[in-house]
């Protein structure tokens, strides 16, 4: 019998998506489930976008520049002005989600064997990219103590050896919520140009920022304008998940003409979803005034929740719209299964992430989970009391380390 590759057999699963089969068998049963465990907004997507594919007229359905629609390029990179990151049409290709860009990032920045920093807890699919392009992911973990905030750049530069060619952030992260402050930026904007290093940075969730703060994009950092890889996607900014369209940003011109050729070889990104997302490029600042203020009371609401529930601890995000919380558990993964398996408190039961799986070091996040309120704030509200319930149950309960409980 043929053998599978090797790589293939190293690709992770993804951690957001692994339980459905047992989702499914408890939706099956009639479990009503609340399903915090992907961040899939229930925002109306803008009218604009809609309206734009409605009134669609041409008769073929023709490819695209491989570098996305001139039309769009154009237009979006009138939002990055917008939004005080100076840079031309020339400088970003569109493609196939987020995804596609920190793929073709990955792909044209570092060789096999090299190695990226990237600070843990991060995006699941990290791993699963650098994966496909035999790339070494090297973590270095923040911690929940801290509010997942930046661990020191010392710590960093233990971690830089000849085979470091990159760092990548997340900012607001996914899964932690974390909002990178302006001296955190500037600290690794240093350490990079120390270094000769490229600092990507996935912005995906640049308007997802609480409590007044604001967001500073890479991009607008003076001083590393070879060194800054943008990473962008209009899925969760627009609710418009399905869509499947991001951009790879940088003026570095090697990258874009090196990122090119991997973008000739998928031949384009999808026609029909670009219409759509330069139409959003007019969807006027209100949209995001009026979707802020709903995920800042669904936050609230849930950071509050969590905290109350006894031995439970969830720092408060500043940023996205997910969270990680720590809980006493004895494993995520078992914990996470359990509830779909075996829990249910009046018919109903929560769907979260197990947080091993946003973790590269091996036995961290065993006690977390990734939340995303991306449900109304009754159904959250509901969800906690679910959950509480729970874990008054659950038979692997432990107790949460003193320190992090006084966090609180």
């Amino acid at each position: 019998m043929p053998s599978i590759s090797d790589k293939g057999k190293r690709m992770p699963a993804s951690p957001i998506r692994k339980l459905v089969p047992y989702a499914e068998q408890a939706s099956a049963s009639g479990m009503k489930i609340y399903h915090l465990n992907i961040g899939q907004p229930d925002i109306p997507t803008p009218v604009e976008m809609l309206d734009a594919v409605h009134n669609i007229d041409f008769k073929v359905l023709e490819y695209s520049h491989s570098a996305g629609n001139e039309s769009y390029r154009r237009k979006l990179a009138t939002y990055y002005r917008h939004n005080g990151i100076e840079v031309e049409h020339t400088d970003l290709i569109v493609t196939t989600g987020g995804s596609e860009a920190i793929t073709f990032g990955m792909m044209s920045c570092l060789d096999a064997d090299d190695e990226i920093i990237i600070p843990e807890p991060f995006y699941a699919n990290y791993n699963g990219f650098a994966t496909a392009g035999n790339i070494n992911v090297v973590p270095i973990t923040a911690s929940i103590e801290s509010g997942f905030a930046l661990p020191p750049i010392s710590e960093f530069e233990k971690l830089i050896t000849p085979k470091t060619k990159a760092i990548m952030i997340c900012n607001p992260n996914n899964p932690t919520g974390y909002l990178y402050s302006l001296i955190e930026l500037e600290a690794l904007r240093d350490l990079v140009v120390k270094h000769d290093l490229f600092l990507f940075a996935d912005e995906v969730y640049r308007e997802f920022c609480y409590d007044g703060q604001k967001h500073t994009s890479i991009l607008s950092i003076d001083g590393m304008e070879q060194n800054a890889i943008v990473i962008d996607s209009i899925s969760k900014r627009y609710s418009a998940c399905g869509a499947r369209i991001g951009a790879l940003v940088t003026r570095n011109k090697e990258v874009i003409a090196t990122a090119m050729k991997f973008a000739q070889a998928r031949l384009s990104p999808p026609t029909i979803e670009q219409i759509a997302a330069e139409a959003a490029v007019d969807v006027p600042d209100s949209y995001f005034e009026e979707v802020l203020e709903r995920y800042t009371k669904r936050r609230d609401v849930l950071i509050e929740g969590l905290n109350n529930i006894p031995g439970v601890y969830c720092p408060n995000p500043g940023g996205a719209f997910y969270a990680v919380a720590k809980l006493p558990i004895d494993d995520s993964d078992v914990f996470c299964q359990w509830m779909l398996e075996e829990f249910n408190y009046d018919g109903k039961t929560v769907m979260m992430a197990p947080a091993t799986g946003f973790y590269a070091t091996h036995g961290l996040g065993k006690q977390e989970v990734r939340i995303a309120y991306v449900l109304k704030r009754e159904d959250l509200i509901d969800a906690l009391h679910v959950l509480e319930k729970a874990l008054e149950v659950y038979p692997g309960r432990v107790e949460v380390e003193q320190e992090v409980l006084e966090a609180k």
